[in-house]
């Protein structure tokens, strides 16, 4: 009913032949089946659950020393110190990346994000087009040399490689433009959850205190910080065929956008949409979206925002903002640049 191929957008919009409409059209995101359900299949080897538990021990080691780094001094960026480096280094772990070459990612994937942006203009996509150019030229290399190794089902990017569905194996291309955006989606999403969950607990006191006697509120303030602030705010879709939808007849071809945002902020479906409840229930949100596009990697990003912000809020007394934070500035995701904090020493 909605197609989700974005290549007459993206062509007048990136300019056929680009870096940033070859990875936009390219990757999972943007397209339908056949390639779609290809590249997804694949990747869905290293989301099962057997794989996702055995990430945990990793996940929660990583978290813990990025806390102890910073314990003593009782203060650090919320974002550049603890949200982001968490899900970075998870991802570069699955696919392989040295631990010294990670620190370009961050400004790869803001470069390559904010093309997406509802206006971008020459200078956000000049950005964005040297940050594919460069992000692709690191994974030809790496790709080459795990390609002199064998298949390992505990591999990531040794099962995109070697991987085959139907007889088909992707081509050297999709295996970078989806490797970039499993970098991209795997930290975007993680990083704004951690963001905006802890924000709105400083925001709204009573509930980070609330969080704090009662940690078995932990996993519903995880699902309430992904609908009070999404870190998508905005998707789109092309119309396959006509539809109705309340009273409005739609031709097949029209682009719709989906404010996923308002939809989780709908006072028809949450009482009181606009504060925030740890303890909601329930609290049916479209955080990740739904149907053959819904978030591959919603669990692990689940497991990641669960470990980090309970291991937070329980180690640190006294939490407070330490001075003014920075918003992204972006329309389509929603999260901090910089989010001072601090607490009690």
């Amino acid at each position: 009913m909605m197609r989700s191929d974005k290549k007459a957008e993206f062509g007048p919009k990136f300019g056929v032949g680009t870096p940033l409409y070859r990875h936009h059209t390219t990757s999972l995101v943007f397209n339908d089946p056949p390639l779609h359900t290809r590249v997804r299949k694949l990747l869905a080897a290293a989301f099962t659950p057997r794989a996702l538990a055995a990430l945990q021990p990793r996940i929660e080691a990583v978290v813990d020393g990025l806390l102890a780094e910073h314990a003593d001094k009782g203060r650090m960026d919320l974002i550049e110190d603890f949200a982001f480096r968490l899900p970075v280094e998870v991802i570069c772990d699955m696919l392989g990346v040295r631990s010294g070459e990670r620190a370009p990612f961050r400004r790869y994937s803001l470069a390559i994000l904010g093309a997406l942006e509802p206006v971008a203009g020459p200078e956000r996509q000049a950005a964005g087009n040297a940050a594919v150019a460069e992000f692709s030229a690191y994974l030809d290399d790496l790709v080459a040399e795990r390609r002199k190794r064998p298949a390992d089902d505990r591999d990531v990017l040794g099962t995109l490689i070697h991987g085959e569905v139907d007889s088909e194996r992707l081509t050297h291309d999709e295996l970078v433009q989806n490797c970039i955006f499993l970098l991209n989606a795997g930290h975007e999403t993680t990083t704004n959850l951690i963001g905006n969950t802890i924000d709105a607990l400083l925001r709204f006191p009573d509930e980070l205190r609330r969080l704090q006697e009662n940690p078995a509120l932990l996993k519903s303030c995880v699902e309430e910080g992904l609908r009070f602030e999404s870190s998508n705010q905005l998707g789109n879709r092309r119309l396959a065929s006509d539809l109705e939808i309340g009273g409005e007849k739609l031709a097949a071809g029209t682009y719709i956008h989906i404010g996923i945002g308002a939809a989780n902020r709908d006072p028809a479906q949450f009482a009181e949409p606009d504060r925030f409840d740890a303890g909601r229930e329930p609290n049916r949100h479209f955080a990740f979206g739904s149907g053959v596009h819904m978030c591959l990697g919603a669990v692990l990003a689940r497991m990641e925002g669960t470990i980090a912000i309970g291991r937070l809020v329980d180690r640190f007394d006294g939490l407070h903002r330490d001075g003014t934070p920075e918003r992204g500035g972006r329309a389509r995701f929603r999260g901090f640049n910089r989010y001072p904090i601090a607490w009690d020493a």
